[in-house]
């Protein structure tokens, strides 16, 4: 027998139904998932078809190893990605939202290094700046300057007075997006066996969401992402009410 519940959804109903029903809905359900997964494939054989543009221009960044190019960066590997993280020079700390984006990376690097893929992010502060909020964050990936270099500036994510116009930047295409000096993104380079270094793509915004493996789960869940603007409800790691609590019980183990 069918019954309407009241459930995490709010003020909405929600049909709770015999094991037989469930299945048929959850098989109709199938259907369209797998619509979305072969439009996804399609989505990104087509991005890996998109033209390329030569880099021209030679950036510096400051590393631990000193100063180093672009091409650099790539560590011997022919495909670079960098995540641009929100940290101008004298914040004292990094954008909360890019954090949640960079807790999800530790763990795919050397899936990544042993595929052909360097990944490495960049921030305008200085690196001891820089260095500080890593530590604090507790997290172990590749993060340089680009403090000093148009990088930031010519892949959209850093944005001088004279490019904010009535509070408006050029960001994720567009000339009329809101936003201050910083914005996140993401960016990714080939170089080919000559040492010629192309950019093949570049995203931002909702863009990123595929860098989240949280949102992978919470989409599943019943309540879903369950904010009202993107990233509402998080926070940096060690601001959670329990994050010493949990911090302390990893610890002892």
């Amino acid at each position: 027998m069918n019954a309407i519940l009241e459930t995490v959804h709010g003020k909405e109903k929600h049909a709770v139904v015999s094991a037989q029903e469930w299945l048929v809905a959850r098989k109709r359900h199938l259907e369209k998932e797998k619509e979305f997964t072969h439009l996804r494939d399609e989505l990104s054989r087509l991005r890996r078809e998109l033209p390329w543009e030569t880099v021209g221009k030679a950036y510096l960044f400051d590393t631990h190893e000193g100063k180093r190019s672009l091409a650099d960066l790539f560590d011997g590997r022919s495909q670079l990605i960098v995540y641009h993280f929100m940290l101008g020079p004298g914040w004292k700390e990094g954008c909360h939202g890019c954090s949640f984006v960079s807790d999800h990376i530790d763990g795919m690097v050397p899936h990544l290094t042993h595929h052909d893929v360097s990944l490495v992010v960049v921030s305008r502060a200085p690196l001891a700046e820089i260095d500080a909020f890593k530590q604090r964050m507790g997290w172990r990936f590749k993060w340089v300057s680009s403090d000093g270099s148009d990088f930031n500036y010519d892949y959209h994510v850093s944005f001088g007075e004279k490019d904010r116009v009535d509070g408006k930047i050029a960001y994720n295409y567009r000339d009329d997006a809101k936003g201050g000096e910083e914005q996140p993104g993401a960016s990714v380079f080939y170089k080919d066996p000559e040492g010629r270094i192309f950019h093949t793509y570049s995203t931002y915004e909702r863009g990123l969401d595929i860098l989240v493996g949280t949102y992978n789960y919470l989409d599943l869940s019943p309540k879903g992402r369950n904010e009202k603007s993107a990233m509402d409800w998080m926070k940096h790691h060690d601001k959670y009410e329990d994050a010493l609590e949990a911090h302390a019980c990893c610890a002892g183990h």
